[in-house]
């Protein structure tokens, strides 16, 4: 799925199906539904799971916890806009799949 069309999804009100945990967590922040995207970021186990939610945990404001979830995803914590974090994280996530 290229990025313009996951944007595009967002005028849905479910996921695509073809969305893996990480990337519907994400969609659900993006619908403005935290809780339902940290359930997401809880699914997945991996990397891409903790990415995401470290991002959830710095949206939230609990820095330290974030800081947590940056280490297990072994990326530096993010210090600019929310809104270019997200993209960033769906851009990589979808440049995968």
């Amino acid at each position: 799925m290229e990025f313009t069309d996951f944007k595009t999804s967002l005028t849905l009100e479910v996921p695509p199906s073809a969305l893996d945990h990480a990337l519907s967590a994400l969609w659900w922040d993006a619908k403005g539904d935290w809780n339902k995207a940290h359930q997401c970021a809880q699914a997945d186990e991996g990397a891409d799971g903790a990415w995401v939610h470290a991002y959830l945990h710095r949206r939230e404001g609990d820095l330290g916890n974030a800081g947590y979830w940056y280490r297990r995803a072994r990326k530096n914590v993010a210090e600019g806009q929310l809104s270019d974090e997200w993209e960033a994280i769906a851009r990589a996530l979808l440049a995968r799949t």
